[in-house]
């Protein structure tokens, strides 16, 4: 694999609160995270708890020999930014080990848009949309204990290990200090077609430009549950929110 420095992205003053594919029917995935983790009007069925802001996108030279999108024009593209916790509810602990997530849309000239989904993980929860609604159907809690059945999440996992691997991965990991000093890798692959008509294949990953912050256990059980978007306002109030965006060639 090899990596290119394609841009940077400020996130600037507005904050604000704000599928699967063909395999596996989008409606039933959402029925199935809804029976699993609990429904919550208003919000998104997963990445429920996050905060919006306004930033921008400049492309470098380099992406003009990848694509022939205007997203490489070297002018500035507004871009919408959606920071959120992993999960469920709206309620979620933001001093918590796990899941942060970066949705990016680029609003490009002509009325093109670009959507993406990126995670603070190299690694996805599941290999595929059958399995990640296998997952979810696995940890569904019991009609009457109200909690999952140990036997049924077991043998799940037994015959998908590909599922404990982000676990694993998060485990090892401090608690992010801030929405905007994780590293996110892009969750989909896509093919940029040059002026020859040459598709390559790569993934975005983005890294502050600040450097990845985490926190030790007593910093993060002292930051309390619901510090990240302070933090987030803190940070584009001082100017502090940036990160290159880099792509990663099949």
């Amino acid at each position: 694999m090899r990596q290119l420095v394609l841009s940077t992205v400020a996130a600037a003053a507005c904050l604000i609160s704000l599928g699967a594919t063909a395999q596996v029917n989008p409606l039933q995935m959402v029925d199935a995270f809804e029976a699993t983790n609990g429904k919550f009007e208003g919000f998104r069925r997963s990445g429920a708890k996050g905060i919006c802001a306004m930033g921008e996108f400049i492309g470098s030279a380099d992406g003009l020999a990848l694509s022939t999108s205007s997203a490489f024009s070297g002018k500035p593209v507004p871009v919408i930014v959606r920071f959120s916790v992993g999960g469920a509810t709206p309620k979620a602990a933001d001093n918590g080990k796990g899941q942060r997530n970066l949705a990016l849309q680029f609003n490009l000239p002509g009325g093109e848009t670009w959507q993406m989904g990126n995670i603070n993980a190299p690694i996805f929860g599941a290999s595929s949309p059958e399995q990640m609604l296998g997952r979810v159907q696995s940890l569904r809690p019991d009609a009457e204990t109200k909690k999952p059945d140990a036997d049924k999440v077991k043998a799940f996992a037994d015959a998908n290990p590909e599922v404990l691997l982000q676990g694993k991965y998060f485990a090892a990991q401090p608690v992010p200090a801030s929405f905007a000093a994780q590293n996110y890798w892009g969750v989909h692959a896509f093919a940029f077609v040059n002026a020859k008509g040459d598709k390559q294949f790569g993934k975005w990953i983005f890294e502050p430009t600040g450097g990845v912050q985490g926190l030790t256990d007593d910093e993060a059980k002292a930051k309390g549950a619901t510090f990240l978007f302070d933090d987030l306002r803190a940070r584009v109030k001082a100017g502090q929110v940036a990160s290159n965006f880099n792509l990663e060639l099949a």
